[in-house]
Parts: structure tokens; sequence; C-alpha cells
């Protein structure tokens, strides 16, 4: 029979500043947690489940079932009044939340079984509960739906759960440790929850052949005999675990200079980040590396650990900017705040932030360095190399006189675009869509998902006289069953068909129309869409970026993009509706949005001898016939018109938009204007 050992914390090869950061947070929960960004296959999700073994096991009340603590019982406890509690002690919890996990699942709802059998309004307690005291962790918590992100949001800043639903009014404590792993190819977290995370940890696979051979061996060792391995690290562990405890007891000791906490507040001021959050999740981190370390006071060394990992996420003034910090323009922070303490320069090195011995096993690889497996990875940044996606520097797109990426425009809040009609698509935040989460809108004897109490209650309750009803809870039949119908939002795959030919390429015009379009993938980002980009010039039309749900991806893209040559408007639909019966095929259920951006001036017909205009509208023709929903932004300008945008919009059936239509301000503006007249 297998075992059920996981994998040892102290096993881990590299990773120095994840692990670090872990046990930061382990020593001094107020910090936050812990934000993971990597690659795939980089053992983030690994190093996280060996986190809970290290941590110290927690006294609790006897029988509550919200982990209060016996010395300060939570005075609103469900499961209270505490007035002379029991103690008992349990290991602290590692509470996983599924990205698919339901509301319910979430905070908790009324107890279904006890309201039809007993006829009682009971409270069944959810995951916040089970995590109070523990660390809650999110694996791919970039993917989570938005209803559980608010949830999230709500009991991270208030550190209680609230439960208003079905009957049920209840408030506990849930304060968690939070911790989340993300692959940014998949897209980024909300601004919001991104701020909740103290810290914030870059992993990358090794690309020294000596490490990936550690990790290999150690991963082999430990799916040959998993409890024999983690009985081979069990010391190392166990004194990771004696060090917590020893640094959490030496917390409440630990000075923070005020000279320290000018340098905290000067480095924060000079990276300009929002709000004070920061500063605060800066001083904390100080402090609990200060204990970690075994010192008294914190000293600037604390302060630049802390910097490092709590500072590259609270950098970015836009979606898409890149996170982190140059490790010079940390050093510069800190000698001018130095400067401003009146204190000399720094000049000793950085200390070694591993947390730990290797522990058995010897001849392992420097701790900055790191696996390429499910065992370990490092924080080592990649050789030089091939681009990552999304930022290669090619110029996309055919044919000659081709001239260098105009300059975006500044960008703005752009309009809803949104697809007509009620899908059932991925939840998002686009398009009205019938959900498995959302607001309740009625019950139904079939549609819907999840059971609909009220509905079902109601339905049973006038049979209970002829079933014979005796005690206290309903009976209840197969037909009295009832089922919520929900309705939510779902995201959508934007698809975005880009002129980039000789007539869009006047620079004015050019950063114009950039700037409108990565205001629209900005939308996009927000609204949790998958977005791909066809760019047409030249002879022909290319996918620039297929669907992805890496916005950043498509804005990299976008950026580089190249103008002039002929405009191959017909080629450019074509290879768009392609690729949209392509995905249609990959994921049925999320519906499409097709956004064209062209003056409409067609130069190269379809097939040889053809009309150049006529086949582009014949092939907007197709593509309305595939019931896609599209949307033309007329880019033409000048004091001479065609008007051949507005008969490519016609002929698609979509919705003709001029280019300054885009900004929701300008929307804004007219509803003013005719409200005013």
């Amino acid at each position: 029979m297998p075992s059920p050992a996981g994998f040892p914390f102290s096993a881990v090869v590299g990773h120095a500043d994840l692990r670090l950061s872990l046990l930061l947070n382990a020593v001094h929960p107020a910090i936050g947690g812990v934000l993971v960004r990597g690659e795939k296959g980089t053992a983030k999700s690994t190093v996280v489940r060996a986190l809970a073994a290290l941590l110290p096991a927690l006294a609790v009340v006897e029988g509550c079932r919200f982990g209060c603590d016996p010395a300060a019982p939570d005075p609103g406890c469900p499961d209270g009044p505490h007035l002379e509690p029991d103690a008992a002690s349990r290991p602290a919890r590692l509470v996983e939340l599924p990205v698919g996990a339901t509301e319910d699942r979430l905070i908790g709802s009324l107890d279904l079984e006890r309201a039809l059998t007993e006829g009682v309004r009971a409270y069944q307690p959810g995951l916040l509960a089970a995590a109070h005291r523990g660390v809650l962790y999110v694996d791919e918590v970039n993917l989570l739906h938005d209803h559980l992100v608010d949830l999230l949001l709500d009991a991270a800043a208030m550190g209680r759960a609230h439960v208003e639903r079905e009957g049920v009014s209840v408030a506990h404590a849930a304060s968690f440790l939070l911790v989340g792993t993300m692959n940014p190819e998949e897209g980024e977290l909300r601004p919001q929850l991104l701020d909740r995370f103290g810290l914030t940890v870059e992993v990358r696979a090794a690309r020294d052949v000596d490490t990936r051979t550690e990790v290999i061996r150690r991963r082999l060792a430990f799916e040959a005999d998993p409890a024999g391995f983690a009985a081979g690290w069990a010391a190392a562990d166990a004194d990771l675990a004696a060090r917590i405890a020893a640094a959490r007891a030496a917390l409440p000791g630990v000075a923070l200079p005020d000279a320290e906490l000018r340098r905290i507040a000067a480095v924060c001021a000079a990276f300009d980040v929002d709000g004070m959050r920061a500063d605060l999740v800066l001083a904390r981190a100080a402090i609990a590396h200060a204990a970690w370390r075994g010192a008294d006071a914190v000293a600037e060394e604390d302060v630049a650990v802390a910097a490092r990992l709590a500072l590259p996420h609270r950098r970015r003034r836009d979606p898409f900017d890149e996170p982190g910090i140059e490790q010079d323009q940390l050093d510069q922070a800190l000698r001018d705040a130095a400067e401003q303490t009146g204190e000399p320069e720094r000049t000793d090195p950085d200390p070694d932030p591993d947390p730990g011995p290797d522990g058995p096993g010897g001849g392992a690889p420097d701790p900055g360095d790191g696996p390429a497996d499910d065992s370990g990875q490092s924080d080592s940044p990649p050789p030089d190399g091939p681009a990552p996606e999304g930022q290669d520097t090619q110029p996309k797109g055919g044919g000659g006189g081709t001239q260098a990426p105009a300059t975006p425009d500044p960008a703005f809040t752009a309009r809803l675009l949104q697809v007509d009609g009620v899908g059932e698509g991925a939840p998002g935040r686009r398009s009205r869509s019938r959900a498995g989460s959302g607001r309740a809108l009625r019950a139904a004897t079939s549609q819907g998902s999840g059971i609909h109490l009220v509905g079902t209650m109601t339905a049973a309750a006038p049979m209970q006289l002829v079933r014979g009803r005796s005690g206290p809870g309903l009976v209840v039949r197969p037909d009295d069953v009832r089922r919520a119908v929900r309705e939510g939002r779902e995201s959508n795959l934007v698809l975005f068909v880009v002129d980039a030919s000789g007539s869009m390429a006047a620079r004015k015009r050019m950063s114009a129309v950039t700037g409108a379009v990565i205001s629209l993938l900005r939308d996009a980002y927000q609204r949790r869409d998958k977005v791909g980009l066809v760019t047409f010039r030249g002879p022909g039309a290319e996918v620039a970026l297929p669907p992805t749900s890496s916005v950043e991806a498509a804005v990299a893209r976008l950026r580089a993009l190249r103008t002039g040559g002929r405009t191959p408007l017909a080629d450019g639909l074509l290879r768009a509706r392609e690729l949209l019966r392509v995905e249609r095929l990959r994921d049925p259920r999320r519906r499409a949005l097709l956004v064209v951006v062209t003056d409409g001036r067609a130069t190269v017909a379809a097939r040889p001898g053809g009309d150049a205009v006529a086949d582009a509208v014949r092939a907007a023709g197709l593509v309305a016939a595939d019931g896609v929903a599209s949307v033309v932004v007329d880019c033409e300008s000048g004091p001479v018109r065609l008007g051949l945008a507005g008969r490519v919009s016609a002929a698609l059936g979509g919705t003709g938009l001029r280019l300054e239509e885009l900004s929701a301000d300008a929307v804004a503006g007219v509803v003013r204007a005719a409200r005013a007249a």
C-alpha cells in the first residue's frame, strides 16, 4: 500500500527565495502569505505542500469546528460561547481551495441534511473555517473564479467570514496564511488580490546540468520509496520546525529601530508603491527575518531581504507591466535611504537567504540553483536564449515597405463590448451566461445547477399532511426537488483582426490604433477573456498570436507590429474565420467576439482577378453565416472618407464604431450631452 508521505521540505533543491518566503510567513503569519509565480513543472505546489509538516501544532478548543484558540476564543464563534473551554492539540492545516470550488464549499452554507430531516437551520462550515489559523493554498490562483476572489478578499481584509444566505446569518474568524501558485502564461491576477499577498517569488527551471541531475535523483528516490525517503530527511525537517518555533517565540522581543523604520519608509517611497500596505508588510517581513537569523533587532540586511520579496508585485503601474525589481535599483534605494538616515553606506555583501542545511544526501547544488521537475526549482534567471512567448523581436506580417512599430497612444478605459444573448461559457466578466455560480434567478424543475433549497422546501411543504408527516423533518420526494437557475457573466474569446497595411501606416493613425487595441486588451484582461491576434498586410494575413489566456503576450506582439504594404482584408477575415472554427471544436461553449480594426480599403483580392473590396465583403458574409458576433472599428480619417469599413460591418451583421467611440469616457460624454439637451 503506497505511503501518504509527502515530499520533504528540506529535500527541495534550490528555490532559496521561495523557501525563505514560506518560512518567514510561518514565523510571522501577519506578513500576509506568498504568491509563487513560475513556469510549469517548477515544483511550486510541491514546496508549498511540504510546508505544512513544519508548522507548529495548534492548541484548539475541544469540539470547536472553527479552531478557536483556548487562550483567546472568538466571542462570536458559532460553536460558542466558550466559557471554560477544554484544550486540545492538532496539527496545523494546509487547506486547498480548488479552482472550481463553489461558494458553498468556500464559506459554508445551510446544512441541507439537517434542514430536511430535522427541520432546523444549522450552519455547515466551509473551507475558510477549516483554514483558520492555518494555510489556505490555491493552486493556479490566477484562474480562480471572480465570485470566489471576492469572498477571499473580504475574508482576508476583515479576518472574518460572513455568511448571509438561505436563511443563515453567521460570522466566524477566518485568519489564514494565503499561499497561491500561478503560471503567468495563463493570465494575471486581479490587482486587488495581488496586493493581498505579502510576498511574491519568481521561480524558474535551472539550466545547470548538475542541479537538474540532483533534482531527478531525489525525485526518483522519492517515487521509489516515499516513506523511506521522507524518513531520511525527517531530521532536517525537524530542525527547521524547531527553528520556526524558536523564531516565533523570539518574535515579540525583536526591536525595530527608528533608523530601520525610516529606511523601510524611504525604500517604499523610492519605488512609488500604492498605499501603506507595502510598508507594513516590509516591516513585518524584516522583523521575521531578524527573528529567523536569531537577532534581537532589525538591521539593514533584514530590510534588504524583505524589500526583495515584498516589493516586486507592488511596483506595477499597469496590468501589462512586468513584475519584479532590479537588484541595482534596490541597492540604489537602500543607499539613498542610508543617506536620509545619516548612516554610512553598506559595504558587506547580501546575506545568504538559504533557510537551512540541505540535509542528507550530500553533494547538493548551491541553493541559488534548483530543479527542473516536481522536486524543486531554482530562482536563477535563464541564460541567453530564445525570447519568451510574446517577446520575439521578429517583424510580423509579410510584404515589403515596412515601417518600424509606432509608439502607442496612452491607453484609456474602453467601453464594454459584449456578445448578445445568454451563453454557457467559462466564468468571466463580459457577457451574460447561465452559470453554476452567480445570483439565483428562480427555481426550476429541470434546468439549473445545485438545489434551490427554498424552492424545494416550498414545493414539499403543502404535501406534508398527505404524506403523513409526524416528526420535525420534512418528507421530501424526488419530484419536490427544485434546481437554481443562475445568471452570471462569462468570459469570451476576443479575436482581434488588425489592419497593418500601408493605408494604416501613417504614424499618428497607427499610434492611435495601437493605443486603442491595447485599451481593449486591458479590458479583456480585466474581464478574464481569452484573446487572439490576426494581422494582415502585404500579400496575406497571419496569426500573430493563437488564442491564449495570456493577454500580456498579445500586448507584446501588438507593440512590435510593423506596418506597410498592401491590404489583404479578405484574407484577414478568412484567416480569422478558420481560427474561430478550430477554437469552436476545442471549446464549443466559449462564445467568440470578433473585433476587426481597419479602414476597409482592401487592395488585395482573395482570388486572382477578383475585386478586393467585393471579396472582403463576401468573406465578411461567410463569417456572419457562422454566427460570430463582431465589431468593426473604423479607422478611416481625413476629409475624404469612402465608408468601406461600414460595408464590411454591415456584411458581418455586427456593430460599427469609429475609433474615437471606443472610449467609455467618450460614450459617457455623449450620454451626458443628450441628457443636458
